[in-house]
């Protein structure tokens, strides 16, 4: 009976567990997705405030994809090479940082520099995430549904943007659309920790 009941809490302690890693991972997605095309619809606003030319607008667009594009191979092998973990939380502090210095922007230079760095963190979540993915969920069905799932939000992010970026530079201003990845950012940082204090020895994978 005890035995019984110790096995059915490890389990569900597990599942818990692996419910988080897919959070965490959902989430990583969503961010990078999101800042893909949310930009899109500020461009006029940019522009405006930045006294930005359109070769510079489209720039702003371009940083963040093409750096990203050119970096998911090597971010996901250096994450291969110095642990998931340790790779996964630089991409979250670089994204980060790179997001705060984009609503900081006095200058279109500035401006897109800022989002070369945002991609450089951005590169690094999602390759990752799926490792991520693939190591928590070792059964074919679970682990189909977990990318599955990922995939989802991953298309939902692009969808979101235009809609979210609307909302906030009609209501806020350009700058809020990169301030919306602050709290995002702590919430992933907060569960990534959750899931941290629960993985014991080596089993890091989910980190």
């Amino acid at each position: 009976m005890f035995m019984t009941t110790v096995s059915s809490l490890s389990r569900a302690d597990g599942a818990r567990r692996r419910s988080v890693v897919l959070a965490v991972c959902c989430l990583s997605v969503f961010m990078a997705g999101l800042d893909t095309t949310i930009v899109n619809v500020t461009l006029p606003s940019i522009q405006r405030s930045l006294h930005a030319s359109v070769s510079g607008l489209q720039w702003t667009i371009d940083a963040y994809t093409l750096v990203i594009a050119c970096l998911l191979m090597l971010s996901g092998s250096l994450a291969d090479r110095f642990g998931h973990r340790r790779v996964f939380q630089i991409g979250l502090a670089t994204f980060l940082l790179g997001s705060l210095a984009c609503s900081l922007a006095p200058s279109l230079g500035w401006l897109i520099a800022s989002r070369g760095l945002q991609a450089i963190g951005g590169s690094m979540l999602n390759p990752v995430a799926m490792s991520i993915i693939a190591n928590t969920f070792t059964d074919r069905a679970g682990r189909a549904k977990a990318i599955g799932m990922w995939g989802s939000v991953a298309g939902l992010s692009l969808a979101s943007g235009p809609v979210l970026g609307g909302l906030l530079v009609s209501g806020i201003g350009w700058r809020s659309i990169f301030w919306i990845n602050v709290p995002v950012a702590l919430i992933h940082d907060r569960a990534h920790t959750t899931i941290r204090a629960r993985v014991t020895g080596g089993a890091a994978p989910a980190a």
